[in-house]
């Protein structure tokens, strides 16, 4: 369901060329799956299946071929890692146990999963002869300075396990590619760090209990109940339809000087409130009058996120593909189809 032409950015690059994208069958892992089957690459997909689904394949399995391998098992089994990234140019490292209110009350098996299983990915990246991991960042790493926008120099404040194991694997990230410049094959060896801001799309779970906003706003909305906002709807994030993600994936593969781990928003550069998604998701939906219902505030939340682009576009060549009003409309009847289907 991408609204991009792979193919019109990225030519070649990829054609031919074996990646690993961990998560892979995830949200934002399946969309960059499938943009590495159309631009003509052999895509590995390493799942546990504990946050992902195979039915997210559905959509392009049939034009991937013989070219999408899809390997159920975790990231924490070295074994594995070590089968799942033979042969890759690329590893696209989106495994993680995301949510920050499961992660405060789960913080040693987040942990584990994040921090350890991380660790896993880089050295089986640095043996297999991988020439660049490029880490799914959290914007979460800023917790909740007051400064707006968010520039990669800040210092990191995280306000949940969750954002501390995303910071601890960026300074892992670095630590790898400065002090294994060159990987155990004699291959270069590198890393780049991908802070998403509040990616959205289609194939994002609606069903947890920790559902990301635009996911739970709809299955609310669908339904005929009103969305729950946590606190009063005024907190504000940088809403970033999948594609900009991926493509921020892309260009960070393909950049062709050392990048040594370093940190790149990816984003918008435009704030909307809570109150305002939920008004025009209900607008969308044809609901106007299911109006928010407000609870407490969640602990470890931040109350407003906002990126700076600058160190994006001008390393990188980043610009976001598709503004936050273009992605919603088409993520909205996504959920429609799947609440009706």
């Amino acid at each position: 369901m991408a609204l991009t032409d792979w193919r019109s950015i990225h030519g070649e690059t990829f054609s031919g060329k074996r990646a690993l994208v961990t998560g892979g069958a995830g949200f934002i892992g399946s969309h960059l799956s499938e943009a590495l089957v159309d631009l003509g690459a052999e895509v590995v997909v390493l799942d546990d299946l504990s946050g992902g689904d195979l039915v997210n394949f559905d959509s392009y399995r049939e034009r991937a071929g013989g070219r999408l391998t899809v390997i159920e098992g975790t990231i924490l089994d070295e074994a594995t890692v070590t089968k799942a990234v033979d042969g890759c140019t690329w590893v696209f490292h989106q495994a993680a146990w995301g949510s920050v209110p499961r992660s405060v009350a789960m913080p040693r098996k987040y942990h584990e999963i994040n921090t350890t299983g991380t660790l896993n990915i880089l050295e089986g990246a640095k043996h297999a002869g991988v020439s660049r991991v490029m880490f799914a960042a959290s914007s979460s790493a800023y917790g909740d300075t007051p400064t707006l926008p968010k520039v990669e120099s800040m210092p990191v404040l995280p306000r949940s396990p969750y954002a501390a194991n995303k910071v601890y694997g960026e300074a892992m990230m670095q630590a790898w590619a400065l002090s294994y410049a060159q990987g155990d094959a004699g291959q270069a060896f590198d890393t780049a760090c991908l802070r998403y801001f509040n990616i959205f799309g289609p194939r994002q779970n609606a069903n947890s209990a920790y559902a990301a906003v635009i996911a739970a706003f709809a299955k609310a909305l669908f339904v005929g109940e009103k969305p729950v906002i946590f606190g009063d709807g005024e907190q504000s994030r940088d809403f970033t339809f999948v594609d900009n993600a991926v493509q921020a994936n892309l260009l960070a593969a393909r950049h062709k000087d050392k990048l040594n781990g370093e940190v790149f928003n990816v984003a918008c550069g435009e704030r909307v409130t809570v109150n305002q998604l939920a008004e025009q998701m209900a607008k969308i939906i044809g609901r106007p009058e299911l109006t928010p219902e407000h609870k407490p505030e969640r602990a470890g939340d931040v109350k407003h996120s906002l990126a700076d682009l600058e160190r994006t576009r001008s390393t990188l060549g980043y610009e976001p593909l598709v503004p936050f009003e273009a992605g919603l409309e088409p993520t909205v009847q996504w959920y429609e189809g799947e609440m009706k289907g």
